[in-house]
This record gives C-alpha cells, sequence and structure tokens, in this order.
C-alpha cells in the first residue's frame, strides 16, 4: 500500500546532514500506522531529490518479534517511486524501540546497497510504543 504526501513541500523542511529533526516528523507520521500492530511491520519512505516525500509503502510484515526484509524489497519499492533517497522504519510490537542486532545488520545491507543503487538510505527509525530510536541520532549511521 502507497501512501502520497498531500503536500510534499513541507516535508522536505529542516532535512539535512547537520540536524536531524525529520526524525520526529517521520515518527508522527507513521505512528498511527504501527502503534497499534501486533506485528513488525517494515516501511520505505521515498524522498524526492529535494527531499520531499514521494511514497510511503509498508515492504514486509511479520511475526510478534522479526519482520523479513530484504534490501532487494525495499529498493524495488524505492525504484518504482523514483526516489533520490529513503529513510526505513519498523515498529517493535513489544514498546521498546531499542534496536535488535538484526536490525543493524539489515540496516548495514541496506546502506551497503544503497550506495552500490546512488540511493542513498538517510536512517532507520525503529518505533516501539510512543517513543523511537532513529539511528542517526544515536550515531549508528
Amino acid at each position: 500500500m502507497v501512501l502520497r504526501s498531500t503536500d510534499p513541500r513541507t516535508w522536505h523542511r529542516g532535512l539535512s546532514s547537520r540536524t536531524y529533526p525529520w526524525s520526529r516528523r517521520f515518527f508522527r507520521l507513521l505512528l498511527p500506522r504501527v502503534q497499534l500492530l501486533e506485528v513488525e511491520a517494515f516501511f520505505i519512505v521515498c524522498l524526492g531529490s529535494q527531499s520531499q516525500v514521494r511514497a510511503i509503502e509498508e515492504v514486509s510484515r511479520g511475526i510478534v518479534n522479526s519482520s523479513l526484509v530484504h534490501p532487494r524489497e525495499v529498493f524495488r519499492s524505492a525504484i518504482l517511486a523514483g526516489a533520490s533517497g529513503i529513510i526505513v522504519v519498523h515498529n517493535h510490537p513489544s514498546g521498546d524501540p531499542t534496536p535488535s542486532a538484526d536490525d543493524r545488520s539489515v540496516t548495514r545491507q541496506i546502506v551497503d546497497a544503497g550506495r552500490l543503487l546512488d540511493i542513498p538510505c538517510y536512517d532507520h527509525l525503529v518505533i516501539g510504543g510512543d517513543r523511537y530510536v532513529s539511528f542517526v541520532e544515536a550515531g549508528l549511521l
């Protein structure tokens, strides 16, 4: 399912390499979609060349403590949306947004694949309950 932004001009404001206010914006944008899920779901936010939101798509849905995702599915969505960059987001139904070892591993694979395709992954947000962890803010990306 693809969600198109109603006003993509507003989502790129503040997107820069020095500050990361977009993390909270994307957390707020996706929180209603993931907050009540009982299983993990993995989303991709596709950004245009001016960092505007082009699309938001659910890439996979897993089980209570795992969501199977592969970079090929992530970048298939990004390429089809004509993305110039991406942010990936998934939830932890447990309510604890602390990234797992698997989360870190998948993120490394996505970042590496993005380098090859020239579609950078700007951040990975993990949402748990009403909190989130940004890989960029945590120094993990």
